[in-house]
């Protein structure tokens, strides 16, 4: 049995509050969706790596990341997610 499936789909906010290796943000109808995932030693590394150690402390209450983030870029008004 074959399904058609004919969209008109329009978002104006799309918040994700967390991401990982195997997320999938779908939106609307997939027929199939295939995960794949690949690792690579890209760095030649042929031992496993040392133990983590304890974690930095911070000297302030406020929170600072372990990788160093950019700032989100704001949508406009004037801006449209809408394909044409």
């Amino acid at each position: 049995m074959n399904f058609f499936v004919t969209q008109h789909i329009v978002i104006n906010s799309l918040k994700i509050d967390g991401i990982t290796n195997s997320s999938v943000c779908q939106i609307g109808s997939a027929g199939i969706i295939k995960p794949l995932s690949k690792l690579y030693n890209t760095g030649g590394f042929t031992e496993p790596a040392p133990p983590a150690g304890p974690l930095p402390q911070a000297v302030s209450e406020e929170f600072v990341p372990l990788v160093p983030l950019v700032e989100p870029s704001r949508i406009t008004p004037r801006m449209s997610l809408r394909r044409r």
